[in-house]
């Protein structure tokens, strides 16, 4: 993916944004278990407390289909509850319908990209295809959001970390009427 269509993409998030609709959000990761309902978790606690819940529609699923119907792992939940989040999504499968239903796709590793990328219906549904880390700081050094799965609490914690800052980012770039280069 280059740039121009991770910009072009949130330009299409604002006008969405700034025209009163709400914004659809699916974060993505391989089993929907770790990463992607973390993510979920976040964005939804950000626009709880902006009191703008009505403006966004955020989901998660997995581009594996090994964990349907679980809740996420125990092990983010708990490091999730741990930071005053409820982590009780169940697990999905993404589809081709996602990109109807959604106005972007955010993965979260190069794998979970190239997964988007076969299952895109069309050029313009594979244009809604972002990476997480497009809404990282310039200066962090992670290019993508590392799986936990196999990781001690470390792992999971810098999952965390990286996804309150980069839903953060994404939740700000959004909503500013401006393009802001240093959030893509």
């Amino acid at each position: 993916m280059t740039g121009t269509n991770t910009e072009n993409t949130i330009d299409a998030l604002r006008r969405i944004y700034h025209s009163e609709q709400a914004v659809r959000v699916l974060f993505v990761c391989l089993g929907n278990i770790c990463r992607s309902p973390a993510a979920d978790g976040i964005m939804h606690d950000i626009v709880k407390r902006e009191d703008e819940a009505d403006r966004w529609i955020i989901d998660s699923a997995g581009t594996g289909g090994y964990h349907v119907g679980d809740l996420p792992d125990r092990r983010m939940r708990l490091h999730a509850r741990q930071r005053g989040l409820d982590l009780n999504h169940r697990c999905r499968q993404v589809s081709e319908s996602d990109f109807d239903d959604f106005d972007i796709v955010i993965g979260m590793d190069a794998s979970n990209i190239s997964n988007l990328r076969r299952i895109a219906p069309s050029p313009q549904a594979e244009a809604k295809i972002v990476p997480m880390s497009a809404f990282f700081a310039p200066s962090e050094r992670y290019d993508h959001v590392p799986d936990p799965y196999y990781e001690g609490s470390e792992g999971f914690e810098l999952v965390l970390d990286l996804l309150q800052d980069g839903c953060r980012r994404l939740f700000d770039t959004v909503r500013t009427n401006k393009r802001q280069q240093e959030y893509i």
